[in-house]
């Protein structure tokens, strides 16, 4: 087939997603396709697809009816969880023409010898059992940050999770692979990598079922630290249960790794957790907070809280609320439970009503304007580097400083994709901290 076709992929979900939608798009240009963005013509639309809420579906068919309008006679690929998960839904979505499911997505070039439309999707999915193997993924070019995959897949039970379904065991690339991908995007020119996968505390499983550590999170931390040329590094959800004081020590200590830490909490009511099957319970959770403000106190620290799970009461949520607020959390990431299929919590009893969830919801969301003006207030007076991102959006340009708050100042181009020091004098309307520079500082 001739390979002068324009291909175009876009990202539902998380960031490991992203990293492997930017690896999948580069195999597109190795084989000369050219690679163009969503929202313009395209003889090929890839969507790499999310299984975490129930919008997947709604947001897949959206994308979906964005790429016919553009190009109606466009052949169009499903990837990713949701492929993974429910083939037969994707392929019946009118105009998609392939869905390939997590062992496939990366031979996607594999299935591309003919580009004509299909009355149903064709589908190539492989029992989950079989997606064993390990892809090194990171993205490159895309964003200021880069997302380098470390992980893959997970081995834990969480009542109300679909992921292990859609990804597979937990398994890890080699040390060695991953510090090559992070000396290449250092040789690219990128200043922060953000480490990604499922469930990145377990790093050191390798492939096919291999349980044997080779490598603990730590080593790989440690080694990643002496990666010349990187400025800074990112450590993304990573558990509480993980998350060894060992590693926050390290973090306190290293020039590379940045004090922010996301850790998911998703209830502070002990026998909500258990319900959850998760692996920590609210003391430890506890520890683990109290020991990153002790070593780093001004370490930004965020959570992951689902409010609505099957069985929570009243009293099960305002545990949950208070154990936030003496909990020295800088903002939330709040889920409204939904029912997966195929998940143990899909069969519990003594459910939470929709409108319950809603207002649970908006109590926390609202907690989480709180911590995070309440941090950002904390932060004022300081300096702080600064890496900008590149858009000019209405004569302003943002960036994130090491400890993740959000600056916003007046747009300047030399500003673009470079770590500023600034001053952190007030914060705006919308959250934002407002900084006035102090000098440009060389990246080595």
């Amino acid at each position: 087939m001739s390979q002068n076709h324009k291909v175009a992929l876009t990202t539902l979900g998380c960031k490991l997603n992203f990293s492997e939608t930017s690896t999948i798009s580069r195999q597109f240009e190795d084989v000369g396709y050219s690679v163009v963005k969503f929202d313009q013509f395209s003889d090929i639309y890839v969507i790499n697809t999310c299984s975490v809420t129930e919008n997947a579906d709604k947001q897949f068919k959206s994308y979906v009816s964005k790429a016919l309008k553009l190009n109606p006679d466009a052949f169009l690929i499903a990837i990713g969880c949701y492929a993974q998960l429910k083939p037969e839904e994707l392929a019946n979505v009118n105009g998609v023409d392939l869905v390939l499911g997590s062992k496939e997505k990366f031979k996607i070039l594999d299935y591309l010898n003919d580009l004509k439309k299909n009355n149903k999707g064709s589908i190539h999915s492989c029992e989950i059992k079989e997606t064993d193997f390990y892809k090194s993924s990171y993205s490159i070019g895309e964003r200021t940050r880069s997302f380098l995959k470390v992980q893959d897949g997970c081995d834990y039970k969480c009542t109300y999770c679909t992921i292990p379904l859609a990804r597979g065991i937990s398994r890890s690339d080699k040390l060695e692979n991953i510090v090559n991908a992070a000396k290449s995007i250092s040789s690219s020119g990128i200043k922060e990598i953000v480490l990604t996968g499922v469930n990145i505390g377990d790093y050191g499983k390798g492939e096919f079922g291999n349980k044997n550590h080779e490598n603990t999170f730590l080593d790989l931390v440690s080694a990643l630290d002496k990666v010349e040329g990187i400025s800074r590094i990112r450590i993304s959800s990573i558990e509480p249960n993980l998350l060894s004081n060992e590693i926050i020590d390290f973090v306190s200590t290293s020039n590379k790794f940045v004090p922010h830490f996301h850790i998911p909490l998703q209830s502070g009511s002990d026998p909500v957790l258990k319900l959850m099957k998760r692996r920590y319970l609210s003391k430890l959770y506890k520890n683990r907070i109290d020991h990153i403000k002790k070593v780093i106190p001004n370490a930004c620290i965020g959570a992951d809280v689902i409010v609505g799970f099957p069985g929570e009461s009243e009293e099960d949520f305002l545990k949950t609320y208070n154990f936030i607020k003496i909990l020295d959390l800088s903002y939330l990431h709040v889920f409204t439970y939904s029912e997966r299929d195929n998940t143990e919590a899909i069969n519990f009893k003594n459910i939470v009503s929709k409108n319950i969830r809603s207002k649970r919801s908006k109590l926390l969301r609202s907690l989480s304007v709180q911590l995070k003006r309440k941090f950002y207030k904390s932060q004022l007076g300081n300096t702080k580097d600064v890496l900008f991102e590149t858009e000019n959006r209405n004569g302003f340009i943002y960036g994130f400083s090491n400890n993740y708050v959000r600056i916003k100042t007046a747009w300047r181009k030399s500003l673009a994709d470079q770590i500023v020091s600034f001053d952190l004098e007030d914060i705006d309307n919308d959250g934002l901290v407002i900084g006035k520079s102090t000098e440009l500082k060389t990246i080595v």
